[in-house]
């Protein structure tokens, strides 16, 4: 047994009882290499295999530590201290974009992770409880490349390839899928900081492909786009969730996995974060499923503070102008679907009005306080929309936390676009805003966000790569 073989152990939040943290460690193993059990409480655990590929094994062990203050496991002679205190002053970190479209495997290390290597460093200075990502954990869209079925999705697609071929392509995919996450996984700066504080982790479109669920439904619906579809999910579940199909955690709303929407809940916090993904067409953000998790979130007394998790941000600004640009040019429309990605998208508005009226119906609840954090855009950003009665309903967007920043130029235009004001519902305008001590609107500089409840309530702060820590913003 050679345990330095092994990535891991890297943390997942399973659940939060009345008395305990469920966690769960996964391991990436050569095949043939024994996984050491894990050590916690008193209990020896060993690992169980969770799936096979093709040079290796992903391996899982479940296990509890006592909720409040800070506890730890040992695993291969390891201690790992992790910070189970969720009723004091919890510190959670918040990042999204964890790579780029092209070439992402290449890319040299400390360029590539300098802001997982400054989180490390934050929380040696301070723990965080949990790691929210949301969405685009990896970039996919070269797993495609390589096969003959699917190296020219997705604007040539085989009409009626054989069961054969697809069982073929699927394993193609796997092992593509199966490459990025053990390359992610193994950076040392991701690898320290994901041992020692449990993620919690919503999927976008990169972790399927670009623009998954706003490409033409004949592309998503083929053999070919529902075999990467199928690969896409069961990695996201293996190597985001620790769990695989029949084996999800209470956290998710639908046991079947229908959609992978979930929930994480204890004193005064609530994490909410809808599955905008899985059942996503071009005409629709979320399906039945969805859409019926949201109405039983806003309809539970939660007192405290939801954080939303939306892996596309939520309030924004208006996008019609340009998706009447993307039409009428046709250079341009090749650019559409990214736009359809949005909830602005005009196909999505009455959707859009139906999430804005469930969460103002939540951040007016007595006693309650609603949050949204989001990312997916590769800039940092803040909103608001005004709910009445002296509230309004706050957005925090951070990304990437790898993506290199676009130009500036566009952050400048989106900050123009912003200026002139959207309602989708009547009443509460929304504003894009700036982050606290920068005068743009939209930062184009690498970022992750930092969540802190104390005494006075809970706060927020960006750290940026250049720029660095900005002044807390009260929530």
């Amino acid at each position: 047994m050679n345990a330095s073989q092994i990535t891991g152990p890297i943390l997942f939040l399973d659940a939060i009882t009345e008395t305990s943290v469920a966690l769960a460690a996964l391991f990436i193993a050569p095949e043939g290499v024994s996984v050491p059990d894990v050590t916690a409480e008193g209990s020896t655990l060993p690992a169980a295999r969770l799936a096979t590929f093709g040079t290796a094994t992903v391996w899982r062990t479940r296990f509890s530590l006592p909720l409040g203050g800070l506890s730890g496991y040992g695993w291969n002679g390891t201690h790992y201290p992790v910070s189970c205190d969720f009723s004091g002053d919890p510190r959670i970190a918040y990042v999204s974009c964890n790579g780029e479209e092209v070439g992402d495997l290449l890319r040299e290390g400390s360029e590539r992770n300098a802001m997982w290597g400054r989180l490390r460093e934050d929380h040696r200075a301070q723990a965080f409880v949990l790691l929210l990502h949301g969405g685009d954990q990896v970039y996919a869209d070269e797993v495609t490349d390589g096969h003959p079925l699917s190296r020219n999705w997705p604007d040539d697609i085989p009409e009626d390839p054989s069961q054969a071929e697809l069982a073929d392509l699927r394993a193609h995919l796997r092992e593509a899928f199966f490459e990025r996450y053990a390359n992610l996984y193994a950076a040392p700066e991701f690898a320290w900081l994901a041992a020692r504080v449990p993620s919690l982790m919503q999927w976008d479109d990169h972790d399927i492909c670009d623009g998954w669920g706003s490409l033409p439904s004949d592309v998503t619906h083929s053999a070919v786009g529902q075999t990467l579809f199928s690969a896409a999910r069961e990695s996201f579940l293996v190597f985001q969730n620790a769990a695989t199909d029949g084996d999800l955690r209470g956290r998710f709303a639908d046991a079947e996995g229908q959609h992978l929407g979930w929930t994480v809940r204890t004193e005064g916090l609530r994490i909410l974060a809808p599955d905008l993904r899985s059942e996503r067409s071009r005409r629709a953000v979320m399906g039945q499923g969805g859409w019926s998790m949201m109405e039983e979130e806003a309809a539970r007394t939660a007192p405290g503070h939801t954080f939303l998790m939306s892996s596309v941000p939520l309030l924004g600004p208006r996008l019609s102008i340009f998706e009447m640009l993307m039409a009428a040019v046709p250079s341009m429309q090749k650019y559409e679907d990214d736009l359809r990605d949005q909830w602005q998208s005009r196909a999505h508005r009455a959707e859009w009005q139906r999430m804005l009226r469930l969460t103002r119906a939540i951040a007016l609840s007595e006693g309650h306080d609603l949050t949204v954090v989001s990312g997916e855009i590769h800039l940092a950003t803040r909103a608001s929309m005004e709910l009445g009665q002296g509230q309004r309903l706050q957005q925090l967007v951070a990304s990437g936390i790898a993506h290199r920043a676009p130009p500036k130029a566009w952050a400048r235009l989106l900050g123009a676009l912003a200026s002139l004001g959207e309602a989708p519902l009547p009443g509460h305008p929304i504003r894009i805003e700036r982050p606290p001590g920068h005068r743009s609107r939209y930062v184009a500089e690498r970022n992750y966000l930092r969540l802190e409840r104390k005494a006075q309530g809970w706060t927020a702060t960006w750290e940026f790569e250049e720029s660095g820590t900005t002044e807390a913003l009260y929530l």
